[in-house]
């Protein structure tokens, strides 16, 4: 890329003693050649491939043309619905300056971000004054935890319409699969998709797992999460680019073997293939083990090998380590044949100038060229 942005980090030296076996790994699962990787000829080769209206492409295009990773074919998103899914108080405690929707935007922009990904209320309420200065990427739909008890239901809070009149470029939704409610969402999800498509808007996807089943009590007594399983994950990738998300973000995977422990102890649970495992994420025959990256992989393999892109997300605020934890998620998507990190808590939950330092640092990974796919 022509004058690219210098490095403001040296993302070997920030992953310390991880360095070695994040970026000397090769990926021995799917070879990189299978994939549709991203780079900046990504709408002409894969995307332009698809029945998306031009100006759909069009608004793609725009999204990937913008902040310090404009034509690079990577792109770095700012996500700040967490008023809606954790609780403005929750989410903006550590920094109240963010119950204004406009220092999410100045966020994103001084941040170098490609796109703000935030709830339809908030973008609304700055859009005539930053619409036609960085990409919008409107949130319609939330779980609002004020229900009680708590339930893993999804609700819609807008209209397509609406985002397009404040001059979205793009829509995002969740669909929590395997939830009790998970069918009724992919159904309006699907349908507002559509529409967004007619209206030119690019569709994103948060494909995130919520059942509690999906804790599982092994033989020794302790429990083991499997919401970010790469095998979990990966099918609900799968089940968001059915339902025609252009982008899908996915939690970065933790462990695998979901399959394997919902089908233990004389229970039956959908359907998989220890080759899943042991040929596909360089697990064992449980889901045991597996290099990160090859993890990552098996979630952009569900996206289409690729055609449809995979941005993870960046995680919770952990403080004096999230740097170092957003470089190194950067890398393993990097690496895995992703587009890029849409990282929120991390950025937004603390002050402006550190904010923007951690997002250049998730972008200098995908501007250092001698980071490479696995």
């Amino acid at each position: 890329m022509a004058n690219a942005p210098a490095l403001t980090i040296d993302p070997r030296a920030t992953l310390g003693s991880k360095a070695d076996a994040l970026l000397g790994h090769t990926s021995k699962t799917c070879p990189k050649e299978k994939i549709h990787l991203p780079g900046p000829d990504f709408v002409d080769r894969v995307f332009s491939q698809t029945d998306r209206p031009a100006p759909v492409l069009r608004n793609f295009q725009t999204l990937m043309n913008h902040g310090r990773l404009g034509g690079t074919g990577f792109v770095s998103i700012l996500p700040v619905d967490q008023g809606i899914e954790h609780s403005a108080g929750a989410s903006f405690a550590p920094n109240p300056a963010f119950f204004d929707p406009e220092n999410i935007v100045k966020l994103a922009i001084d941040g170098g971000c490609n796109a703000v990904a935030s709830t339809i209320g908030g973008l609304a309420s700055v859009a005539r004054k930053y619409a036609h200065k960085i990409p919008f990427l409107v949130k319609f739909n939330h779980n609002e935890m004020l229900t009680y008890p708590n339930i893993f239901n999804e609700s819609y809070f807008g209209s397509i319409k609406q985002c397009y009149e404040m001059g979205a470029i793009a829509v995002g939704a969740t669909i929590y699969f395997g939830s009790e409610n998970s069918r009724e969402e992919i159904a309006y999800v699907s349908d507002m998709f559509e529409e967004a498509h007619s209206y030119g808007m690019v569709t994103v996807l948060w494909c995130y797992t919520r059942n509690n089943a999906f804790k599982v009590k092994g033989a020794d007594g302790k429990s083991t999460d499997y919401h970010s399983s790469a095998d979990l994950t990966g099918q609900a990738n799968h089940l968001g680019a059915t339902i025609k998300a252009d982008i899908i973000k996915q939690k970065l995977p933790t462990n695998n073997g979901g399959y394997a422990a919902l089908n233990s102890g004389g229970s039956s649970y959908g359907k998989f293939d220890k080759r899943v495992y042991t040929a596909l994420c360089g697990s064992d025959e449980n889901g045991h083990g597996g290099h990160p990256i090859d993890l990552c992989r098996y979630q952009v393999m569900n996206n289409y090998m690729g055609r449809v892109p995979l941005i993870n997300s960046g995680g919770e605020s952990k403080g004096a380590s999230d740097l170092a934890e957003a470089v190194e998620t950067a890398v393993i998507n990097k690496r895995a044949g992703g587009m890029g990190l849409i990282s929120g808590r991390k950025a937004f939950q603390k002050p402006m100038d550190e904010g923007v330092k951690l997002l250049h640092a998730v972008q200098d990974v995908y501007l250092d060229k001698s980071i490479t796919v696995a």
